[in-house]
């Protein structure tokens, strides 16, 4: 009677007896310690135990046993083949020691995909492998029959189902009909090692003559470079850095006035104007300083630099470099900072809307005020009197000090119901959400309504102190179909989605304003809508000339096609289809 234990060797479970158990780990053991120094060895190990638990259970199942002995243990070790032998061998090559046992043993081949020689799904190459043939030829009948009515590409799809892939080391053995023991391993393995190493040297073999002359290339470049520059270069440079000096003066100049002028100099109304605008009050001192410092100061490295190439002369000493390399960076960091907080206050999105519902007319007037809007402050400020309704200042549009990012936006669309009705959206950003909806409050925008004559402002005015964190204002006007607009030539450029100049063109007048009117479809031009039923009028005049040709049995075969041919196209062009 003798001791029994039971191990897990390549996920199976097997009972064996003591002796046996000792004999097999020392195998095992020199096993791992061959193949130790390879990159590979915890995977080889795992399939020669998975091997080793094929055959035992192989034995169990022949002998119908449960308990695997030593007798076991030492044929399945014959079979797989001992470290020694590998030893013998790699200490005297001229004489190599095989253990005939399994030198010549015959392993039967398995059909697998070769996964590592594939184009495709590696079909061909694993077929190539079965029948020891190349790869080649396979593919070249599989292409053959693929162009024989397409039965290549039936039977590729089929062995690409049933054929398994060659994954594991032990599963690529078995398809190219290695034995399954430690030389088929090894052999393996070093099939691998020497198919890495002739990759590597072919690599170098093409990389070394294009990093040769790369090399030769760069070589000779800089000694040009260098050569050029102790020469002609020299004066070139010396010419460059004097015109860099004299423009870099003139910015730093013009730099400092700028920002004097920011700070004092002009008006204060300056920041009531887009980009000026986004700033609040207590951020305008620190931005302008980081701002300036952040400009002024590597124009002021580059002027030195200059100075130091055009009269080789050392214009910056170390201790004044770095103090204003440090004085550079506190502008970048207060700038940035700045730059981050106001940007942090476009976070959140509010809308507010207004709906007021119009007396329905036939036809609609749009015009646009081109008087510019005061308040009593800015009355007082441009000496114009408020009250005084014969003094009207005109906005001049893009080209004066009135220019922001408050222009409005005019959609004119169908109404679902009969009735007419203006809907005002208007729309801004924050840091939050109240904050954003403050921010739509604190627009200000008027319209004037005499009975259908709608005069739009232009743009819109923020209340005193606001700031503008992208404010918006889009007009929604809806009337019901049938109805027809006068577009005012001033109001072109506020009118969304219609390219009201091209109405304008149809209409071909010198009139200062197009009509419209609302269809099913949306807004329509009249003037393009007439243009439209002329043709189409045209067009059904001609087709009734040419089907009244086309019964004429007088006309000749040729002249018939012609016929029918344009039938189609004037068909084609009223939308009807042909039969």
């Amino acid at each position: 009677m003798e001791k029994t234990i039971i191990i897990n060797i390549g996920n199976t479970i097997i009972h064996i007896e003591e002796s046996a158990y000792e004999l097999l780990k020392a195998y095992l053991n020199e096993v791992k310690q061959h193949f130790s120094n390879h990159a590979d060895d915890l995977e080889i190990v795992t399939d020669i135990e998975n091997r080793i638990a094929e055959l035992l259970a192989e034995q169990l199942a022949e002998q119908k046993k449960q308990v695997v002995d030593a007798a076991d243990v030492n044929s399945v070790v014959a079979q797989m083949g001992r470290v020694q032998d590998f030893d013998s061998v790699e200490e005297n090559e001229d004489e190599p020691i095989i253990n005939a046992g399994y030198q010549h043993q015959y392993t039967e081949k398995k059909l697998y995909r070769d996964m590592d020689d594939r184009v495709v799904a590696g079909v061909c190459s694993g077929i190539a492998h079965y029948i020891n043939t190349e790869a080649k030829w396979i593919r070249l009948a599989m292409l053959l029959f693929t162009f024989l009515g397409g039965a290549g590409l039936l039977i590729y799809g089929i062995l690409w189902v049933i054929m398994p892939k060659a994954t594991s080391r032990l599963e690529k053995m078995e398809m190219k009909g290695e034995p399954a023991n430690l030389q088929g391993f090894q052999k393996n393995l070093d099939e691998e090692l020497q198919a890495v190493k002739e990759r590597l040297n072919e690599v170098n073999r093409h990389a070394q003559p294009l990093f040769a002359r790369l090399g030769m290339f760069i070589g000779e470049f800089f000694e040009w470079l260098g050569r050029f520059i102790a020469g002609t270069g020299k004066v070139i440079f010396k010419v460059i850095a004097g015109f860099i000096i004299l423009f870099g003066i003139l910015f730093l100049i013009t730099l400092i006035i700028g920002t004097a002028a920011f700070q004092g100099f002009w008006d204060a109304s300056i920041y009531e104007y887009f980009p000026f605008s986004v700033i609040n009050d207590g951020n305008r001192g620190a931005i302008l300083l980081g701002a300036f410092i952040v400009l002024f100061i590597p124009i002021l490295a580059l002027v030195l630099f200059s100075i130091r190439v055009a009269f080789n002369k050392q214009a910056i000493n170390k201790t004044l470099s770095f103090a204003l390399l440090i004085v550079w960076l506190i502008g970048v960091a207060v700038t940035g900072y700045q730059a981050a907080k106001i940007s942090s206050e476009f976070k959140q999105h509010a809308e507010l809307t207004e709906t007021v519902d119009l007396k329905s007319y036939k036809t609609y007037v749009i015009d646009i005020d081109k008087s510019k809007y005061f308040s009593r402050e800015d009355s007082i400020a441009f000496h114009v009197d408020a009250d005084n309704k014969n003094q009207i200042v005109v906005d001049d549009y893009e080209d004066g000090p009135f220019v922001s990012p408050n222009k409005i936006r005019i959609n004119i669309n169908k109404s679902e119901t009969s009735a007419s009705r203006l809907i005002t959206k208007f729309e801004s950003q924050g840091k939050t959400f109240p904050s954003a909806l403050q921010n739509a409050q604190n627009i200000n925008y008027s319209y004037d309504l005499k009975d259908s004559v709608f005069v739009f402002n232009p743009r819109f005015q923020l209340n005193k102190g606001a700031i503008w964190r992208n404010q918006e204002v889009h007009l929604n006007l809806e009337i019901p179909v049938g109805t027809k607009v006068i577009i005012k030539q001033d109001s072109y450029r506020y009118i969304n989605n219609y390219w009201a100049w091209t109405c304008s063109d149809a209409e071909n007048d010198n009139d200062n304003y197009t009509v419209w009117i609302m269809t099913d479809e949306g807004l329509k031009c009249v003037a393009q809508l007439k243009e439209e039923a002329l043709q189409k009028k045209a067009l059904n005049q001609e087709l009734l000339k040419l089907e009244s040709l086309q019964r004429n049995t007088a006309v000749d075969t040729v002249n018939q096609d012609s016929v029918s041919r344009r039938i189609r196209e004037v068909k084609d062009e009223l939308g009807i289809e042909s039969r």
